[in-house]
């Protein structure tokens, strides 16, 4: 996460991005669900995908549109005028820019909150080189509201309006590179790219309507897909499957590695081969998660396998999940399988 800070001058003023720009344009594009966004994460075996990943990538679809307006609008101002678009691409602060410009406001869970559309909001921006009038702010309506900060499962909220990104499951399942520290796989579950109960939970979004873009609506097969079936992907599977996607970009070592912690989760004793397979994979994050998995599903298989795993594998963070074998003793769910 080092980005941030070396990034925080740019951020922290547009104008330290691009010199001429003397307005920002802001823009959201509504993405809410057509169904409970919760419906997947209360089916164990099955893999939860965050809402705005369950079609196209946003980043295509949003940034199309906004080159089509940033041209209508320097046609409208003449020559001379210049424009800059921006959907996440750059060190931009667009949730604040937002609420700036009076498209909603930051919640306790620092996420941007429309009156109109609640809290299922991609957002845009524009720069352009001449002073445009500028709107009214937005101001808070989130009051004694404490929703979203007592929903999350990783408790990633110190405080209202903090987010320790380091505790996010967005971020883990997301940007993070390495093993998810083990503290936090048990409360992740069976999200496996991202996660929405913070926006799910705002009371707000009882005032929100379904998105009208085909392009954002959930595929059918992304839809709670089964977990023995996506840990069954290979490298050419995967990037099949999430064709065009925001899934794509993690790669399949770290999608695999989401997906044997959501199976050591699933308390399914018919998920152990898929674990075992998973200790064959070809990347050092999904193998070590597999150990993980399977010491949840079957610890004493894990155990007897440890020994030997121990001198065959040759990635020491694989090395350290096996040494923590020993100390793992979650019982199956007698009822599971």
């Amino acid at each position: 996460m080092a980005w941030m800070a070396q990034t925080l001058a740019r951020r922290s003023n547009p104008g330290a991005l691009w010199p001429d720009a003397r307005s920002v344009v802001m823009l959201a594009a509504n993405y809410g669900p057509g169904a409970d966004p919760l419906a997947a994460t209360r089916k164990p075996s099955a893999g939860a995908i965050s809402v705005y990943a369950g079609n196209r990538d946003y980043h295509d679809v949003v940034k199309g549109r906004l080159k089509t307006l940033a041209g209508w609008i320097g046609a409208q101002l003449g020559s001379g005028v210049e424009v800059k678009v921006f959907v996440d691409t750059a060190p931009v602060m667009e949730k604040p820019l937002a609420a700036a410009a009076g498209l909603g406001w930051q919640g306790k869970h620092t996420n941007l909150v429309s009156r109109e559309f609640g809290s299922w909001l991609f957002l845009g921006a524009i720069f352009v080189n001449v002073e445009l009038p500028h709107d009214a702010p937005e101001r808070d309506h989130c009051g004694s509201c404490r929703a979203c900060l007592d929903a999350c499962p990783t408790a990633a909220f110190p405080a209202p309006y903090q987010l320790d990104a380091r505790r996010c499951i967005s971020y883990l399942t997301i940007e993070h590179p390495g093993p998810i520290p083990r503290a936090l796989r048990a409360p992740i579950g069976n999200r496996i790219y991202g996660c929405d109960d913070c926006l799910a939970v705002c009371p707000w979004n009882k005032f929100a309507q379904a998105g009208r873009e085909a392009k954002f609506s959930l595929r059918r097969e992304l839809d709670a897909p089964g977990l023995a079936d996506l840990a069954r992907l290979d490298d050419a599977g995967f990037r099949a499957l999430f064709a065009g996607g925001p899934v794509k970009r993690i790669g399949h070592d770290r999608f695999l590695r989401n997906v044997m912690i959501a199976i050591g989760n699933s308390r399914d004793s018919r998920l152990i081969e898929s674990a075992l397979a998973g200790l064959g994979a070809t990347g050092a994050l999904a193998r070590g998660a597999a150990v993980w998995a399977l010491s949840q599903l079957d610890p004493e298989q894990a155990r007897r396998l440890a020994p030997r795993a121990r001198i065959d594998e040759a990635e020491a963070q694989v090395h350290d999940e096996w040494n923590a074998v020993s100390s793992i003793t979650t019982a199956l769910d007698p009822e599971a399988g």
